[in-house]
């Protein structure tokens, strides 16, 4: 079957979050139509749907931030941690952003230079056009800038530990709570040779942009009809695969031939599917899919 569902848009101080699949508590997305209509993605998939898909706006910089890993979240929060990966959309003139160190610190550095507001001096900025990965396994200091439009595919989990954020405030006029302390620990401080994932861009097929532990995901740009095999996925207990229209508009056949419509900014979730096909309504198509 396939499904789509009701959206939940989230206005942030600096700018929007649009969860199109969420089985975080508080924050589940629902089934919208067919015999399931009503249903949220938790009920749907029978427990804690485990990725959350979501399209951010970024109109202005966001917090320098971490994410703890899944031991440390499951101590400190009885939760998963947060390994994600961005893929940029739609990047404005001169859009950036910061993933990982650019030199090497100590946790004495980390909070000297979090108490001088300059920590950003020790992050590794990168420019940023359309179609860049990102990939960021827990533990990995960074912030979305303004000017980037994305997709953010992470574990469900909305624990974040807010570093520094420049001495503003937020929506409520008062400054956002900081984190500063419990990151300490989390950080991995490494520099690393790269950040940005590297891949051969094609038409017309698959190719994958990341592969870890919690998410395998394949970038597809289309301008005719590509089907894709889903067999090998019988094997993966509650498999789903999600798929995220980054541009244009077209269909997704199931196995059955049913055909359901997606455009730009939104998600549909296949379950049980054994093979399916993207058909493009508009010249050029672009999605992003994701599985375990």
């Amino acid at each position: 079957m396939i499904y789509k569902f009701e959206p939940i848009l989230k206005t942030l101080v600096w700018g929007t979050e649009n969860w199109v699949l969420s089985g975080v508590k508080g924050n589940e997305t629902k089934v919208v139509g067919g015999p399931e209509d009503g249903k949220t993605l938790n009920e749907l998939y029978g427990e804690e749907f485990p990725l959350l898909i979501k399209f951010i706006d970024a109109k202005q910089d966001l917090s320098i931030q971490v994410h703890p890993n899944d031991e440390i979240a499951a101590q400190r929060h009885g939760c998963r941690g947060k390994t994600e990966m961005w893929y940029m959309i739609g990047t404005a003139p001169g859009a950036h952003l910061l993933a990982g160190l650019s030199k090497e610190i100590t946790k004495e550095d980390y909070v000297r230079l979090v108490a001088e507001g300059r920590i950003t001096e020790v992050l590794a900025d990168h420019k940023v056009a359309p179609g860049d990965v990102y990939f960021l396994p827990a533990g990995r200091i960074h912030a979305i800038c303004g000017g980037c439009y994305l997709a953010e595919i992470q574990e469900t989990s909305d624990i974040t530990y807010r570093i520094f954020d420049y001495n503003r405030p937020g929506l409520d006029g008062k400054p956002r709570q900081l984190h500063t302390e419990q990151a300490k620990d989390v950080i991995d401080y490494k520099v690393y040779p790269s950040y940005k994932t590297d891949y051969e861009r094609k038409e017309n097929a698959g190719v994958q942009v990341a592969k870890c532990q919690y998410f395998t995901t394949d970038v597809y740009e289309l301008s005719k009809p590509v089907p894709v095999d889903l067999s090998g996925l019988a094997a993966v207990k509650k498999n789903f695969y999600v798929v995220m229209c980054l541009e244009g508009s077209g269909s997704v056949l199931g196995t059955d031939g049913t055909r359901t419509p997606v455009k730009a900014g939104e998600a549909i979730l296949a379950m049980g599917e054994k093979q399916i096909s993207f058909e493009p309504e508009s010249p050029k198509l672009k999605l992003l899919t994701t599985h375990l």
